[in-house]
């Protein structure tokens, strides 16, 4: 049995139906679609993106990102993208190991092995990588230890720790240097990131975001953009959104109920921003989203 084959039926085994969830395993979702999904507006927090059958497409902005069994997708900040399974059917689903980043592991690896880390002034925020047998290897013994519960919390900090140490040391080692360090400007802007997601109903200060990521206001709102691929307004505004879009679906909430618990004052503000940023208005969106399965299928 190949090293796939085996990945495929855990995760099969373990994840029977469509949908992402979390597993008795640490920052660990198994992501399962028995079908192709039309574009899903979602943010994609620090994580790998380890698929081991069918393919899917995530766009951030006009750049367009595709991974499949030969290829994994890591992300390094939180960032708002449309993801959308493009290959996938019953008899052979898109099937994936979603593995949220360990920062802090991260920047222990980076102090023990520094001269094995790739170096670049200019990190992607969001890259796409080969796929070799050594993270293979690692994420099988990972995912093998769903098979042996009492075994995982021995055990799959160190599957995990190898899976880091081996992504660090790889051709995207570059990329995560920039976020185990503090004075990058990757890190630097995941701080305001991170004070936008805590906040995004509240006002917004350029200065006081500036402040926080360190940088002058016009240099801040340079690098925001060149990470995020959207201006620190527009981030906000689509976190507002998907948000408010979450409670619509999932809690079904009113649409002007909705749009106050983010954040907006004015309903037609909000239809507005709505309409533009998903094609329809709240409420026409919400009720094709709860026929939707692969709503919340984000990973």
């Amino acid at each position: 049995m190949t090293i796939l084959t085996e990945m495929r039926s855990i995760l099969r085994r373990h994840r029977p139906t469509d949908g992402i969830h979390p597993c008795a395993l640490p920052r660990v979702s198994l992501v399962r679609s028995s079908e192709p999904s039309h574009p899903m507006p979602v943010v994609y927090e620090p994580s790998l993106c380890l698929a081991v059958s069918g393919r899917k497409r995530v766009l951030l902005g006009d750049a367009s990102f595709i991974y499949d069994s030969a290829q994994f997708l890591v992300v390094s900040v939180d960032l708002p993208v449309s993801g959308m399974v493009v290959d996938a059917s019953v008899d052979d689903p898109y099937l994936c190991l979603k593995l949220d980043l360990d920062v802090a592991v991260l920047g222990e690896l980076l102090l023990a092995h520094d001269a094995r880390v790739p170096r670049s002034d200019h990190a992607p925020s969001i890259a796409v990588g080969d796929t070799d047998a050594g993270l293979l290897d690692a994420a099988l013994r990972l995912l093998r230890l769903l098979d042996a519960p009492d075994d995982i919390a021995a055990l799959a900090p160190l599957a995990e720790r190898e899976i880091l140490y081996r992504l660090l040391t790889g051709p995207q080692g570059a990329m995560l240097r920039h976020i185990a360090t503090a004075d990058t400007r990757l890190h630097q802007v995941s701080r305001a990131v991170t004070w936008i997601k805590d906040h995004y109903a509240g006002t917004l200060s350029i200065d006081h975001l500036a402040g926080l990521a360190g940088m002058s206001p016009s240099s801040f709102h340079e690098h925001f953009k060149k990470v995020t691929r959207f201006s620190p307004l527009q981030y906000r505004t689509r976190l507002r959104l998907l948000e408010a879009r979450r409670l619509m679906v999932s809690d079904a909430m009113d649409a002007a109920s909705a749009g106050f618990q983010v954040g907006y004052d004015s309903p037609s503000q909000f239809n507005r921003d709505y309409s533009r940023a998903f094609g329809l208005p709240p409420l026409r969106d919400a009720a094709r989203l709860r026929a939707a399965p692969e709503f919340g299928l984000s990973a």
